[in-house]
């Protein structure tokens, strides 16, 4: 299963649509880009393999593998991208600004409950991210 996360770049933060085949999933917020340097900027464009994972912070979420120069990328839930994430991605409901959203932990349970389902049937689960052509 390939999701595909179209992103916009804005100073601020980056939003994104989620999407399966081309059924809309969530939006997405994450940092804005800075040259990908940890923990202050959003990852590259490109695919990663997501996995399950646990934390005593995140609960269950997933993680990118092989982020180049990047660890611990997660998806997990945060409304404000500034203030909560630092080089992750957080599913949302609804945007309401450049890296900012609302509902974030509804959005986050259905790509959970999407990712997990395929994972457990041994499914290898991608995160393709690009630019949004409309930019």
């Amino acid at each position: 299963m390939q999701l595909t996360l179209h992103r916009t770049y804005y100073p601020t933060g980056t939003n994104g649509v989620l999407k399966l085949d081309d059924e809309l999933i969530c939006y997405t917020i994450e940092l804005p880009w800075r040259n990908n340097l940890s923990r202050l900027s959003c990852i590259p464009p490109g695919e990663y393999r997501l996995v399950k994972r646990y934390s005593e912070n995140h609960g269950n979420h997933l993680i990118l593998e092989a982020v180049e120069g990047r660890s611990l990328i997660l998806i997990h839930p945060a409304n404000n991208a500034l203030e909560e994430l630092r080089g992750c991605i957080a599913p949302v409901s609804t945007l309401t600004a450049p890296g900012c959203g609302d509902a974030s932990r509804a959005a986050f349970r259905k790509v959970l409950k999407l990712a997990t389902a395929a994972i457990n049937k041994k499914e290898l689960v991608t995160l393709k991210i690009v630019k949004n052509d409309k930019q």
